[in-house]
């Protein structure tokens, strides 16, 4: 079968839950198929099954207003990655990035159209801070992409009923296929040297986030709820790659008052850590906080269950199918001004209970392990290819 895959985020390019996808559906997809990868970037790779080729936007135009040039410089690589596929009978995309490529090597090839929701755009209002009225074509390219797929892989139930609701897509053609994580990658690894690298004391338990610096990850919430932590704790935020200079600037204001209170040691990491490093800071966390505010899945649950480490997360999109209430985690509702304050109150309560956290620790991996395999899900993934192209 011949398989291409579409994607903004592909190693060493990766900074979200997309690119991770992408690499490891890959990596499984060709143990057995001729997988071709075009990305963002400067890649140039062949080894084995995989060929992956990056696309620069050189050649691309500048726009009215400097907004408007993301979007410029994603339909130049979209038209380069559609120019330079031959031949395909999958032509699998990912995020809106990708899309308009996708919808192009379908028209020219006669491939089928495979894309994985990852997010989708009305559900990312606050995108307008960064892309201006380009926001509006990215939802239409989205759009536009989402009604003509042969197939939609969503991540989860609520994604499934999204991609429904929203584009009116046919619910035999939406296919439930979770993310997805490799457990004897992640698992707990320790390093007492690692934690003093970064200004944290091994002696004193700390909560970790670990995401973008974006509105959709929620971060300036666990910030807010610094004031309702009990006084004493750590609080460790590995953060990048922020979305706009303005949420930047919030986010370092918010933190300074934190530190000026003195009541919490804040350690931020703004740096992209290695992935071994990651894996370090999972397994030393008493507490993993995703305080999403949208989350389709929340791959970085599963990493942090898969280090043992309990999770507090909010009840948002696909986060329930993955962190089990009271078992694996606690799970906190994210609606309302109040949401620091439950945030906080659910963090205390595992802070102060290491036993439980352990157990919860226990138990998140061994539902890593029995659920979120990525051979599993590239194997179903696919089934799903086998059914188009044979329809």
């Amino acid at each position: 079968m011949r398989i291409v895959v579409l994607t903004n985020e592909y190693p060493p390019h990766v900074y979200g839950g997309a690119g991770v996808h992408a690499e490891y559906l890959v990596r499984e997809l060709a143990r057995s198929q001729p997988v071709q990868v075009y990305a963002f970037g400067d890649q140039c790779e062949h080894q084995g099954n995989t060929r992956v080729r990056g696309m620069g936007d050189e050649g691309a135009p500048s726009a009215s207003e400097a907004r408007f040039n993301k979007l410029f410089g994603t339909l130049q690589r979209n038209l380069a990655m559609a120019a330079a596929v031959d031949e395909a009978d999958i032509v699998h995309c990912h995020t809106w990035y990708s899309h308009w490529a996708g919808c192009l090597v379908k028209q020219l090839t006669g491939a089928k159209l495979v894309l994985t929701t990852h997010s989708l755009e009305p559900h990312r209002p606050w995108k307008v801070e960064q892309l201006g009225r380009a926001y509006h074509a990215s939802s239409w390219i989205e759009q536009t992409a989402y009604q003509a797929a042969d197939g939609v892989v969503a991540v989860s139930p609520q994604m499934r009923e999204d991609v429904m609701s929203l584009y009116g897509v046919a619910p035999e053609r939406v296919h439930v296929i979770p993310n997805g994580i490799d457990p004897e990658e992640y698992r707990p690894t320790y390093d007492a040297e690692l934690l003093h690298k970064y200004g944290l004391d091994p002696k004193r338990p700390f909560a970790l986030f670990v995401g973008r610096i974006t509105r959709q990850k929620g971060i300036i919430h666990l910030v807010h709820a610094a004031a309702h932590l009990t006084p004493g704790m750590q609080v460790v935020l590995a953060a990048g790659a922020p979305d706009t200079p303005e949420i930047e600037a919030e986010m370092t204001s918010a933190v300074a008052a934190v530190q000026a209170a003195g009541t919490h040691r804040v350690v931020w990491i703004r740096e992209m850590m290695p992935r071994a490093e990651l894996i370090v800071l999972y397994s030393h966390a008493r507490v993993f906080v995703c305080p999403s505010v949208y989350e389709p899945f929340g791959i970085i649950n599963l990493e942090a269950m898969a280090c043992e480490t309990a999770v507090v997360a909010s009840r948002v999109g696909g986060i329930p199918m993955v962190v089990e209430e009271g078992h694996t985690g606690l799970l906190v509702d994210s609606n309302g001004p109040e949401f620091p304050k439950r945030l906080a109150e659910s963090i205390n309560e595992l802070m102060q209970d290491p036993d439980r956290c352990v157990a919860m620790g226990k138990r998140g991996r061994q539902r890593v392990e029995e659920h979120f395999s990525w051979r599993a899900i590239a194997g179903r993934t696919l089934e799903l290819y086998e059914q188009l192209r044979a329809g």
